[in-house]
């Protein structure tokens, strides 16, 4: 007799691939169905600096000197000085007075929710914040209210509705490239006497081409960052006043029981920023891109959405069309993120174009041209 367990997996196994909705892993460098990759446009390393010489330098000399494995938790023997170094930046950096770091930005942002809300708080968030939020909100038993997608008025009725309590966005949407009015939800936040917390996980270090932290703790009470994005490494980081910080430290399962980051990582991450402030050269770069794709798919009658970050979705609605289209460009060597329900509405498939520093104009040309002969004629909806 079969495991219950086993029939459930199996259940569920099937139904995914008949709904055409089972995610795979793919081996890096090949795309769909294992076409070889020429032009990758999916990824989120957004300044190129995931296989930039000098950071595989820095990592090496960062485990030369403090070794590969932290070999404990933070509160044991696993917090060393790569880790304070780091932490020391990133404040110096954005202004909060304390950090903490962590693996992944989804434990920094489920940590941080579990941890600091129970069933005694109200906590308002944007409809669309990450998976990662609301997994931690759910596991906390506060209660959560969604105001609609980067509107003042719907978060204000909430703040109204809830003063006293705690506000949630990005600061750019992983989905929708879109940015959050940070300022103006600032405004709300102090207003109704309720803190401002931003997970910056697809804005730090791309969206100021100077190098510093284009939000900083003069708008927002706690920010999440990531290193796996612009930085190129890996690893996240809590940023927010010494209170709460400390408070997180002594009550936060995860860091209390988890091996802390690799402090080789550690040391990675601190020589990204400082190599991100002295190549303003790179954000720029990736500016011009963006301007480059939107005018080009502009003048080939490609229907973009109003981001104007690196995230440049194209919708097409059905999930069906949209793996067609992905498959497409695979074959012809480009890969691209093809995004269905339910990491989107259902409804709002789409194509995931990332742009970065490090994309040529001829890569860009070379991939707008083949977007509009895929997409004539087909019924494709109006963002």
């Amino acid at each position: 007799m079969a495991h219950p367990l086993t029939e459930k997996i199996t259940q569920q196994l099937t139904q995914q691939q008949a709904s055409g909705l089972l995610r795979q892993r793919k081996l890096l460098g090949s795309g769909t169905d294992n076409h070889p990759v020429n032009f990758d446009f999916s990824h989120n390393d957004y300044l190129g600096l995931a296989s930039s010489t000098e950071l595989a330098q820095a990592l090496y000399q960062g485990a030369l000197t403090y070794g590969v494995g932290s070999k404990a938790s933070p509160l044991v023997s696993g917090y060393g000085e790569a880790h304070q170094l780091l932490e020391q930046k990133l404040c110096a950096i954005t202004g909060h007075q304390a950090c903490m770091l962590f693996c992944s930005g989804f434990s920094a942002n489920s940590t941080l929710m579990k941890t600091l809300f129970d069933s005694t708080d109200v906590v308002i968030a944007d409809k669309l914040v990450h998976a990662s939020i609301i997994d931690g909100l759910v596991d906390s038993g506060a209660k959560l209210a969604r105001y609609l997608h980067n509107d003042i008025d719907s978060a204000e009725r909430l703040l109204a509705k809830h003063p006293n309590n705690v506000l949630i966005t990005e600061s750019v949407f992983s989905m929708d490239g879109d940015s959050a009015p940070i300022n103006a939800l600032s405004a709300l936040c102090q207003q109704y006497n309720s803190w401002l917390i931003v997970d910056d996980a697809h804005g730090f270090g791309v969206v100021d081409p100077h190098g510093s932290a284009a939000i900083t703790a003069k708008q927002v009470d706690i920010q999440v960052v990531t290193f796996g994005k612009a930085l190129g490494c890996q690893g996240a980081a809590i940023l927010a006043s010494q209170d709460v910080i400390d408070f997180l430290v002594a009550n936060a399962r995860h860091y209390i029981y988890s091996t802390a980051l690799s402090p080789a990582n550690a040391y990675l991450a601190y020589a990204a920023i400082e190599l991100i402030q002295k190549s303003p050269h790179l954000p720029s770069q990736l500016n011009d891109n963006i301007t480059l794709f939107r005018t080009l798919a502009s003048q080939a009658g490609i229907n973009l959405t109003a981001s104007q970050t690196a995230i440049q979705p194209i919708i097409i609605g059905d999930n069906a069309l949209t793996m067609m289209v992905a498959e497409s460009l695979a074959q012809k060597g480009f890969k691209v993120g093809a995004i269905r329900s339910p990491t989107v509405p259902v409804g709002s498939a789409r194509l995931r174009i990332t742009l970065n520093a490090k994309h040529t104009s001829l890569q860009i040309n070379q991939l707008v041209t083949q977007l509009a002969l895929l997409l004539i004629d087909q019924p494709i909806e109006n963002p």
